[in-house]
């Protein structure tokens, strides 16, 4: 059985769209983005936002996605200095894109653990109608005390509950925005919201009518079997973590039977995995090109630090070149304060099997922690041409939606692909020439929700 056929013999009702679209990840704190080199720009400077958004708006891209960083990854004990780090307040930087930019959607990364429904409602409320319906919200979930800290709520929430208390939420969040039902002005009607919960009350009357694409539309990234049952039931785009051809094509048959399960359409949820791209003319020439950002993204502090994180002590006499430490860990396994790629770790454990692994293959330090690093199950590397082809393939099976570009330089870290990359896609048939309308849930191609609150659109469409 092809992949194709795999897909369609799952759910007989999945249908591929034929076509794939981009979003662009401007990550928060992390190690993938170039920040050092002369090239680089700013991560909180304005102008970066800016060029990235309008870069991407060129490329018909469908979305511009902001990371969140509720507290600073640290690094034995301090923030991490080697890392890109801080960001200013997504929908603060969203509202000023949407005055720079039409038709892009603007993606914000929110925390249900550390906001309030009617509160966080209202803000993504307020940028949907000033964006003219392209706003949407990431929706994630934290329960550590370390991240509550900069709270005052420590670590309130258990981790068993971190999507009941999400999806709680989430229903109450799209019964706030479905409660309007009529036209603005003069007979308008609102409906009032109550919820009572384990961790938060609502009585709210909300203050502000649907917009052009009626709410937000919803992004989620959790792949937990949880995780994934939450998007099946309440998702409008999942950002994945599974780019590679066999495993998208997998991810992909799993989230049908889910988002079927729940009584939804099979292809009510779309997909977006995470990506990067190295491109250039030749095959060889982006080979090449990969090596140079590698060289960049793990320079010898950087392959030092990234030791440190998981043995909790200084490595500094260590030479990079040289092999792995031969000391061991002094913490048995590694906290969430070193961040979500190291939280959790077995450290001592790790040590053994890492130094065993870096000896058979004759690895120093760099060599080692540039494979553990190098994005290999989310790059795409080669030829305009040979990515493109790729790609199409993906859009022929419906693997995916698209993908969440993270570019590795900023703020020209698109140029290549909106330059190059997407004419091949355009040629093949396979990318939008055109945005299909003025709304972000337009231009994904989704359909208008069922409305939380049982209640008819105006104009008397459900």
């Amino acid at each position: 059985m092809s992949q194709e056929d795999s897909i369609q013999h799952n759910r007989a009702t999945f249908r591929p769209s034929g076509r794939i679209q981009f979003g662009v990840f401007f990550q928060g704190v992390n190690s993938g983005t170039i920040w050092k080199a002369p090239e680089s720009g700013s991560q909180t400077d304005f102008e970066s936002f800016r060029r990235i958004a309008q870069t991407a708006e060129r490329g018909l891209f469908a979305a511009f996605f902001l990371g969140e960083g509720l507290r600073l990854r640290e690094h034995l004990g301090r923030p991490h200095a080697l890392d890109v780090a801080g960001r200013p307040d997504a929908q603060t930087m969203l509202a000023a894109l949407a005055s720079v930019t039409r038709n892009i959607g603007l993606v914000a990364t929110q925390n249900t653990t550390y906001n309030d429904p009617a509160d966080l409602a209202h803000r993504l409320a307020s940028l949907d109608l000033l964006s003219g319906g392209r706003a949407a919200w990431n929706v994630v979930t934290t329960d550590n005390a370390w991240t509550g800290a900069n709270f005052r709520r420590g670590g309130y929430l258990d981790h068993a509950d971190r999507y009941v208390h999400a999806e709680a939420f989430v229903r109450t969040a799209k019964r706030i925005w479905d409660s309007w039902n009529g036209a603005s002005g003069e007979g308008a009607a609102w409906e009032r919201v109550l919820h009572e919960g384990q961790h938060y009350t609502v009585d709210v009357t909300p203050r502000l009518p649907r917009s052009a694409q009626y709410r937000p539309v919803l992004f989620q990234a959790g792949d937990s079997p949880e995780g994934r049952d939450f998007a099946a039931r309440q998702a409008d785009v999942i950002f994945s973590a599974h780019p590679k051809f066999e495993a998208a094509v997998t991810f992909r048959e799993d989230i049908v039977a889910r988002t079927v399960a729940a009584g939804r359409g099979a292809n009510e949820v779309q997909i977006f995995p995470a990506s990067e791209f190295i491109l250039s003319a030749t095959d060889e020439e982006a080979r090449e090109k990969k090596e140079w950002v590698r060289s960049l993204q793990i320079g010898p502090q950087q392959a030092i630090a990234y030791l440190e994180q998981f043995w909790g002590r200084e490595l500094s006499s260590y030479d990079p070149d040289g092999p792995l430490p031969e000391i061991d860990p002094v913490v048995e396994e590694t906290s969430e304060t070193r961040g979500s790629g190291f939280h959790g770790a077995k450290a001592r454990e790790l040590a053994d099997q890492w130094r065993a692994e870096a000896a058979e293959k004759g690895w120093s330090i760099r060599q080692f922690v540039s494979s553990r690093t190098a994005r290999i199950d989310s790059t795409f590397t080669g030829s305009y041409s040979s990515v493109a082809d790729t790609l199409a393939e993906y859009a022929r099976v419906g693997a995916v939606d698209g993908f969440n570009i993270s570019p590795w330089i900023i703020p020209s870290g698109l140029d290549d692909i909106v330059n190059h990359l997407v004419p091949e896609l355009q040629e093949r048939g396979v990318y939008p020439t055109e945005y299909a309308g003025s709304t972000l849930r337009e231009n994904l191609g989704l359909a208008v929700p069922v409305l939380e609150a049982g209640l008819v659109p105006a104009g008397g469409v459900r």
